[in-house]
């Protein structure tokens, strides 16, 4: 029988890999071992499927959370001086987004979206942002992490104006970027946020990763509370929605709480634990719970595995901000052998 050959090597299958590998650790046959040296070999994993396409907000481009929850934009390569940068376009706009069955809202948006795309890149790449502002009202992105000062985003854009933001992706770790004109809390409440990933050069183990950031809307624009609250722009969509995940799977969940108007926001799984990775600048956890609490612009980076299937709800415990919309779900699927 012919056998296929990378440089030289025989190429076996991946279970054929799991089997041989497991022998030698004596635990053929064991799932625990099958789980423990897929982790350990940082194997690909496997994203189910969206059975049921939501088609309900179609009306309004870029706002599709199921998308936004593992969409990362990885930018464009191009080069400078001979070195390569990493270019993303962002622009500002007024985009009409349909909250609930009895709420319209202007928000106000990079990408027509909210949040905005989730930008990632490693740590030390160049990166170089675009910025056009396409509203009427003056703009800006503001970066958190180090960069020079003339870089940091706070300086008004005007109406059809464009600018340059460029600088090295640094320190590694979970940050996010947001409009920092005044009045700050009500360009944030009114969507121009985002999240900035940098991964560390060391990569971690392969996961399920996925993106959640808890945001609020005055939709009565007095300055003073917010009237609904959502996971990724919509309220209640991973409620109606859940996500699915897969049993035995281990989730990288990046969270971010960019909630004005309210001093902090908890977040809660139920039926499990989840290790905290503190703004995502350690390599190791540095804490194991089922709830953490946040003040705006605080995030972390969570790490969690379900062992058995079913659904599971998530959610601040504040009950208030988790009935008015910030409420959602995971279905846990069993995984096939």
């Amino acid at each position: 029988m012919s056998q296929r050959f990378t440089n030289n090597f025989p190429v076996c299958s991946r279970r054929r890999l799991l089997q041989l590998s497991l022998a030698g650790l004596g635990i053929t046959g064991s799932v625990a071992g099958l789980q423990t040296l897929r982790s350990q070999l940082n194997l690909p994993v496997r994203i189910p499927p969206i059975l049921e396409k939501d088609n309900s907000w179609e009306n309004y481009p870029g706002f599709d959370p199921m998308n936004i929850l593992r969409d990362f934009d990885y930018g464009t390569i191009t080069h400078k001086n001979g070195r390569p940068v990493r270019e993303f376009q962002i622009t500002a706009n007024v985009t009409k987004t349909q909250l609930n069955d009895h709420v319209f809202f202007n928000t106000w948006s990079f990408n027509h979206q909210v949040p905005g795309p989730t930008l990632r890149a490693v740590e030390g790449d160049r990166i170089r942002v675009i910025f056009h502002n396409q509203d009427t009202n003056s703009h800006s992105i503001h970066f958190h992490g180090i960069h020079p000062g003339e870089m940091d985003g706070i300086i008004p854009i005007g109406k059809n104006k464009k600018t340059i933001y460029e600088f090295d992706a640094k320190p590694y770790g979970l940050h996010l970027y947001h409009c920092h004109i005044s009045p700050v809390d009500r360009h944030i409440g009114k969507g121009l946020y985002g999240m900035f990933i940098v991964d560390p050069r060391r990569k971690r183990p392969s996961a399920d990763e996925m993106v959640l950031i808890i945001g609020g809307y005055d939709t009565n624009q007095d300055s003073k509370s917010n009237e609904l609250y959502a996971f990724n722009g919509l309220p209640n969509y991973y409620k109606k929605h859940p996500i699915p995940i897969y049993q035995n799977q281990l989730v990288r969940l990046y969270i971010l709480n960019m909630i004005e108007y309210d001093a902090a926001v908890s977040f809660h799984i139920h039926g499990n634990m989840f290790k905290v990775y503190p703004t995502g600048r350690t390599m190791k956890p540095t804490l194991e719970t089922d709830i953490i609490t946040m003040g705006t612009a605080e995030r972390h980076i969570l790490e969690f595995k379900y062992p058995y299937p079913g659904e599971y709800m998530f959610h601040p415990h504040q009950d208030v901000i988790a009935e008015k919309g910030c409420m959602g779900k995971f279905s846990v699927i069993p995984r096939s052998k």
